[in-house]
């Protein structure tokens, strides 16, 4: 039986952390809280004052801002499946950024994208496309919805 757990995590200084959870070779910054029943893979690096609410999953490659919210549920994803199959290793994996001051609602699913600061994706949201201008974005895909 495979037991959660929280291995080589590099904490910054007042991180909570809510179990269980599978944290393993990754990088939190200074105040992060990790709700229950995440997973955050290696390779990842969250900025400070950042929250990861219950049952999310960040997989390799992410990597989020400072002061970001992610809700309960949130889904990334590395992996396109280019070649209609999943990638057999890394090299078939793409990166995602997020940047700063960045509010994710639940069950949202980010692909590999670059989402700059000050954006708020609606529940239940589809990422597809780069996020370069501040604003507010739902729907599948996700869409301007108004400027902030």
């Amino acid at each position: 039986m495979l037991k959660s757990q929280i291995k080589d995590v590099k904490m910054g200084n007042n991180v909570k952390i809510v179990e269980p959870c599978n944290l393993y070779e990754c990088e939190l910054g200074d105040e992060v809280f990790v709700g229950p029943f995440v997973e955050i893979q290696r390779d990842v690096r969250i900025g400070a004052k950042s929250r990861i609410q219950s049952h999310s999953f960040i997989c390799s490659l992410v990597e989020i801002g400072e002061s970001c919210f992610v809700g309960h549920g949130v889904m990334f994803i590395n992996d396109l499946f280019e070649k209609g199959c999943p990638g057999r290793d890394s090299t078939f994996w793409r990166e995602t950024k997020i940047g700063n001051c960045v509010s994710i609602g639940s069950n949202a699913t980010i692909l590999p994208v670059e989402i700059c600061d000050g954006v708020v994706i609606g529940a239940g949201s589809v990422v597809t496309k780069n996020i370069t201008k501040k604003g507010i974005y739902a729907g599948n895909p996700a869409r301007l919805i108004r400027e902030l």
